[in-house]
Parts: structure tokens; C-alpha cells; sequence
């Protein structure tokens, strides 16, 4: 069942509209009516939300094809839920990008045609050679969307100076109002930047790792719960929680457009970009079709949708994609400050040396950090 806020939001003209503008992956073709054919099922493995209809209606009815999405939260689950169905179950899956590699190299995904993408006009040069996308000089999956995660608080509890550092999570006042998104890697990768370590923050030699451990263990005492993401959005919404470790503008983005007092900032000591991305899975019959779609996401309309995704809004990281944002809906594009100039525009972001990409513990294991996770937990 889908959560309320996602089945009573009105979508608005400016949604309905995009799919009439020019450029890209054009839908707006004549569509001619394909009854006596039977559907073509795609099934997709994904976070919430990319498989519903705001996403995918579109394109499913130009293409009379149907998406049956399998939805995960965290790259541990998606790799499991992969290892544990037969081969080809999965025709389209979505992955956070710091798990491509184990995708390739366990044989879940198939080689991408490089020249089927806009590589040429991605919004940052690293976009058009994400690390652990490429291997042997072959691209296995293509990046879509992403998003920054640092500080995200009520703000009528903390102010925008506080929230400026993750010292703020230990205010006295937000004692027991303090959640986090159930998932290790986003928040331990914002302890490691709390304790300075920057650009080295998932490359942790042993004293390191103690250290980003011990600090997580001191704040404890202010945590209220550990939540999915219903329970990470419903908390922020009704005041149950007063900030929030682990997440971003992804959940208090919703939030925030539906007039709720909550932000997300970048704080001094860095954040962390997800980034997500589509790859088709091994031994899939449906690739072309496949490829099909990834090019739609990547094309402005696709862009424009994955900004105002009612699940939780993205980035986009194609020109042609940030320029129709701005033409078809300037106010998600201002709030979300992906306008060139903006002190916190994310390319801006990226170059300042204030965004690092998450990735995955270099000197540890991921049952290392998620053992700690555990424990931490049930502390």
C-alpha cells in the first residue's frame, strides 16, 4: 500500500505539461493503439517509488509495456534479493552507484552500449565516467539521477548556524528527538566527516574506523529510533523526530513542498552524494526495451519527472534536464537550488570539494560496518 502522502497529492499542471515540450526521448508521438497486443511485463528492482505511476505511466502507455517493480531500501538488500532469485528475474535494476562493482562482478548485469546514452551532455564531467560504472573500458550501468545528504532537522528546533555542522545532532534539546535512517553506510559516512576526514572518509585505516565508531556510540543517547522510510518521513512530519542522521533533501524535500518546517543542508565538515543508476539485468529478454527506458530517464521530460518524483525528489544531471526544470517548474528548481549561481547549487557543490560520492569501506568490510550498525543499534 502505498504511504497517504503519496496517494492524495495533487500533481499540477506543470507535471501534466512537461510531456508536451520538445527535446529528448519525445512521448508526444501519435500513439497508436496496440489492444489486440499483449502487454510486455518489466520487472524492475528499485527504491520506492520509480516503478509508480508519475514515473513510469508514460511511458508504459507509449510503449505498452508494464513495469511490476520490486522495491528495497539499502544496497545490502538489493544485492540479496538479486543472489537469492534465478537468473533474468530482474529486467531493469536500479542500484545506489557505490554497488555496481559487486553487481558486475557477481555477473547480475549486462554490458551498456555507451554511444545509446548522452554522455556528451551530463551536467559534470565525472558524470560521464562514474567511478565503478566503467570496467575494461565497458559501461555497465548508467548513472540517472542523485541527491545530497548532510543535516536534515525541524527548523523550529535547530537553526540554520546549528544545522551548518553535525554537531547540531548533539544538542542538548534534541535529546531522544534524534532518528536515523536504518541503514549504515549514509550515516556512518557522516561520522567519519564529522571526525575530518574528508575526501578519505569511507578509507579508514584501523585507528579511523575505532574513532567514526566511537563517535556514533556518543550519540547514542539522543537517538529516538531507527526508521525505514515511511517511518523516517512520517517521524520528521509530525514532530516525533526533530532531525534526522542519514538522510537529505530526498525525504524533507517531500516534506518541505507540502509546507512542512524542515530543511536539509550541506553542513562545513561535507556531505555525500547518492547517486542512482540503471542497469539491465543478466540473461534479461527485454534489453531493448530496456535501453528504451533508460534513455527516457535520461532525456529532459525523464529528468524533469525524477526532480518532482512524488517519492523523493532527485537531481538532474543533464543539462538539457536542469533546463527544462527550470522552464516548466522554476519553483522546484529554486527550492532545490539547481539554478547555476546558487550558493547551493550541487555542480557548484561538487566543485567546491564540499560533496563526496558515496562509496564503499575501503579497509573494512560492508558486514564490518553492518555488524557495528547492529551493535550500535542494540546499545
Amino acid at each position: 500500500m502505498k504511504p497517504k502522502h503519496l496517494t492524495t497529492r495533487r500533481m499540477t499542471p506543470t507535471r501534466r505539461d512537461v510531456l508536451r515540450i520538445g527535446g529528448g526521448i519525445a512521448l508526444s508521438a501519435p500513439f497508436v493503439s496496440r489492444a489486440w497486443a499483449s502487454t510486455t511485463e518489466i520487472n524492475m528492482l528499485a527504491w520506492y517509488g520509480h516503478g509508480e505511476p508519475d514515473m513510469v505511466g508514460a511511458f508504459e502507455e507509449a510503449n505498452n509495456v508494464k513495469f511490476v517493480p520490486k522495491y528495497y531500501a539499502g544496497g545490502d538488500n538489493m544485492l540479496a534479493l538479486i543472489a537469492q532469485s534465478p537468473p533474468g528475474t530482474y529486467d531493469i535494476i536500479l542500484s545506489d552507484a557505490e554497488f555496481v562493482q559487486q553487481l558486475n562482478a557477481a555477473g547480475y548485469i549486462e554490458e551498456l552500449n555507451a554511444a545509446d546514452y548522452p554522455l556528451d551532455d551530463m551536467l559534470h564531467e565525472d558524470f560521464t565516467k562514474f567511478p565503478g560504472h566503467w570496467a575494461d573500458d565497458k559501461l555497465y550501468s548508467m548513472m540517472v539521477r542523485g541527491g545530497h545528504l548532510g543535516v536534515s532537522y525541524n527548523t523550529t528546533a535547530a537553526s540554520a548556524e546549528e544545522a551548518a555542522s553535525y554537531d547540531v545532532f548533539w544538542k542538548e534539546s534534541l535529546k531522544g528527538k534524534a532518528g536515523h535512517f536504518d541503514w549504515h553506510l549514509p550515516t556512518l559516512g557522516m561520522m567519519s566527516l564529522k571526525n575530518g576526514n574528508g575526501a578519505g572518509l569511507w578509507d579508514l585505516d584501523d585507528a579511523a574506523w575505532q574513532s567514526v565508531q566511537d563517535t556514533t556510540l556518543s550519540l547514542r543517547p539522543q537517538v529516538g529510533g531507527f526508521f525505514d522510510y515511511g517511518g523516517t518521513f512520517n517521524g520528521l512530519k509530525n514532530g516525533e523526530m526533530l532531525a534526522m542522521c542519514g538522510i537529505g533533501d530526498w525525504i524533507t524535500g517531500v516534506l518541505e513542498r507540502d509546507g512542512a518546517p524542515v530543511a536539509s543542508t550541506i553542513p562545513k565538515e561535507g556531505g555525500i552524494q547518492f547517486t542512482e543508476s540503471y542497469s539491465i539485468g543478466k540473461d534479461s529478454e527485454k534489453a531493448d526495451i530496456c535501453t528504451k527506458f533508460i534513455q527516457y530517464m535520461l532525456s529532459p521530460e525523464g529528468q524533469v519527472k525524477s526532480a518532482q518524483m512524488l517519492a523523493y525528489p532527485g537531481f538532474c544531471i543533464t543539462k538539457a534536464g536542469r533546463a527544462m526544470l527550470q522552464e516548466v517548474d522554476p519553483a522546484e528548481a529554486k527550492r532545490s537550488h539547481q539554478i547555476e549561481g546558487m550558493a547551493n547549487d550541487p555542480i557548484a557543490l561538487i566543485n567546491e570539494g564540499r560533496i563526496h560520492y558515496r562509496d564503499i569501506p575501503q579497509q573494512q568490510s560492508l558486514e564490518d560496518w553492518n555488524d557495528f550498525w547492529s551493535e550500535y543499534k542494540n546499545a
